[in-house]
C-alpha cells in the first residue's frame, strides 16, 4: 500500500528566491509563469505541477529539483 504524502512535499521557492536576489515577479518573466501560478507552488499548495514547469523554474534558478521540493519526515506511529 502506497504511504501518503499529502502536505509532507514542501516547496523551498522563498528560499532560493531570497538567495538569488530574485522577486517572485522576476521568476514569473524568467519562466513565463503567472505569479499567481508560482504564488501556489512557493506557499505549498500547489496539488500538482508539470515536468516542464519545473525544469523551468529549474533553469531559471540555476538549481535542482532536490533543492526546490523536498519532503519531510513521516510522523513516527504513536
Amino acid at each position: 500500500m502506497p504511504v501518503e504524502t499529502g502536505g509532507r512535499v514542501h516547496c523551498r521557492l522563498d528560499e532560493l528566491l531570497a538567495e538569488r536576489g530574485l522577486t517572485l515577479t522576476a521568476l514569473a518573466d524568467m519562466v513565463g509563469i503567472t505569479v499567481v501560478n508560482l504564488s501556489i507552488l512557493k506557499n505549498d499548495r500547489a496539488r500538482a505541477i508539470k515536468f516542464s514547469t519545473l525544469t523551468a523554474i529549474c533553469e531559471a534558478l540555476g538549481c535542482e529539483v532536490g533543492d526546490l521540493l523536498v519532503v519531510s519526515p513521516a510522523p513516527r506511529p504513536a
